[in-house]
């Protein structure tokens, strides 16, 4: 994770920043999301001066990309202000946009503070399997999609891997941390939650509908995301988040949630929509609640 957000400068330049990086290698060859949101945050950061950090981005991912090219990320500064800067940046692959994304960034400024609190009641990480222990039974290549991952998740009330056995439920929460300590950077920090925060945030559609991933001929894509930093925090601390789905409708489910450090400061909101495609025949749920 740390490698592919430490992208490099080119010497080429238009009326735009340029930056290229890499992709994690994946068991199924396409880019995740989540890494190039990430790596688009950081292309955009590098523009900036230091101290005026990223508070929120809308992106859109527009095709599938390749992991095993390269990504090329053009940073267009739209504006600077006082406090706010704004940057619009794409990632292409051979010339094809993959993603865009407008990202807002702002001095650190005094002003009105609250948050809605951490719900109660949510077991601790340490009293719930890793997921190691919950991955008995699939095949090896769709063990290292979880296994390589550089988070550490811990599902309440339990993955949907496999099977989704509890009640169906539009919503769940998930623990999540990086897997060992990854330095101070604020900066670096924020981008690796952006990294984390398109894991799961799909999960609570299919939930409500008793889907688990490894329903047969399931389909999910990711079509845009959105996300909200409020407070700094650390990745490599246990951090709780909390998924809801208001709505599934034509082919397309919303998920929104809220990351918490784990003594409760509300770090992050976001939201997502995703394609979603079940094939005929599959039983769901009969009541989302």
């Amino acid at each position: 994770m740390l490698a592919v957000l430490d992208l490099t400068g080119s010497d080429a330049r238009t009326t735009e920043d340029i930056f290229t990086g890499v992709s994690q290698r994946m068991p199924l060859g396409r880019v995740y999301g989540g890494q190039v949101l990430a790596q688009s945050i950081v292309a955009a950061s590098r523009t900036l001066p230091e101290n005026r950090s990223v508070h929120s981005m809308h992106g859109y991912f527009l095709r599938p990309g390749d992991a095993s090219k390269g990504i090329t990320f053009a940073v267009d500064r739209i504006h600077d202000g006082r406090s706010f800067s704004t940057r619009r940046t794409q990632a292409f692959q051979e010339g094809v946009p993959i993603f865009s994304m407008i990202a807002s960034f702002q001095d650190e400024d005094p002003g009105l503070d609250h948050q809605e609190p951490m719900p109660e009641g949510v077991p601790a990480p340490e009293d719930l399997p890793d997921i190691e222990a919950q991955l008995e039974g699939l095949h090896p290549m769709t063990k290292r999609l979880f296994l390589d991952r550089p988070a550490d998740l811990r599902h309440v009330p339990s993955p949907i891997y496999l099977t989704a056995d509890e009640e169906a439920t539009p919503r769940q929460a998930v623990w999540m941390k990086v897997r060992r300590p990854i330095g101070d950077d604020p900066d670096l920090h924020r981008a690796a939650l952006a990294y984390l925060s398109d894991l799961t945030i799909q999960e609570s559609i299919l939930r409500a509908h008793g889907l688990a991933w490894a329903t047969p001929g399931l389909k999910v894509a990711s079509l845009d995301h959105a996300m909200w930093w409020h407070r700094a925090g650390r990745v490599d601390e246990w951090m709780l988040y909390v998924q809801e789905s208001p709505s599934a409708r034509g082919g397309r489910g919303l998920s929104s949630g809220r990351i918490y450090s784990r003594d409760g400061v509300l770090l992050a909101s976001v939201a997502q929509e995703i394609m979603v495609r079940v094939p005929d025949g599959v039983r769901l749920a009969d009541q989302p609640r």
